[in-house]
């Protein structure tokens, strides 16, 4: 599946959960995550999307672990499958 697809079914189940899925855009600093994940009750995850079965480039991964350092949770995402789990983890943070 298209990197494309998944982001858009990641937006409309983020909205099932009354949160929001906000493109995460940072100038001058390549590598953020797709995504930034926003649920009720201040719940907070990164999301790097990818098309089915393809990884993170080195620099992303060098974000996602500085992210983490801080103290949020980073997800990669390929498997549209995977969502509702993925959800699930940043509502039980």
């Amino acid at each position: 599946m298209l990197e494309k697809q998944i982001e858009h079914k990641l937006l409309t189940e983020t909205r099932k959960r009354a949160g929001l899925c906000l493109k995460f855009i940072s100038p001058g600093w390549n590598g953020v995550p797709d995504r930034i994940v926003l649920l009720p009750g201040g719940k907070i995850g990164f999301v790097e999307v990818k098309k089915s079965g393809e990884n993170p480039r080195t620099l992303q991964l060098r974000r996602h672990k500085q992210i983490r350092k801080l103290g949020f949770q980073v997800f990669i995402l390929d498997d549209p499958g995977d969502i509702g789990g993925l959800l699930d983890a940043i509502q039980g943070s």
